[in-house]
C-alpha cells in the first residue's frame, strides 16, 4: 500500500471519529431538551389536573349561553 494511499484513509477515519464525535454531542443535546420538555408537560399535566379538581362541573353542559 502506498504511502498517500495510507495518509488518506488516515485523513479520512480522522474525519470520521469528528464528525461522529459532533452527532454524539448533539443527540446528548436533544436528550436533554426532550428530557426537560418532558418534565415541563408533566408540571403543565399536574397543574390542570389541580385546576380541574377546583372548578365546579357544570351539571347542563347543553345549556344556551345568555346572549340566546
Amino acid at each position: 500500500m502506498s504511502e498517500d494511499r495510507l495518509t488518506d484513509i488516515e485523513v479520512k477515519i480522522a474525519f470520521q471519529e469528528d464528525t461522529l464525535q459532533e452527532l454524539n454531542q448533539l443527540i446528548y443535546q436533544q436528550q436533554r431538551q426532550l428530557d426537560q420538555l418532558e418534565a415541563a408537560l408533566n408540571a403543565l399535566a399536574g397543574r390542570m389536573a389541580e385546576m380541574a379538581e377546583t372548578v365546579p362541573v357544570s351539571d347542563q353542559k347543553d345549556e344556551k349561553p345568555p346572549h340566546y
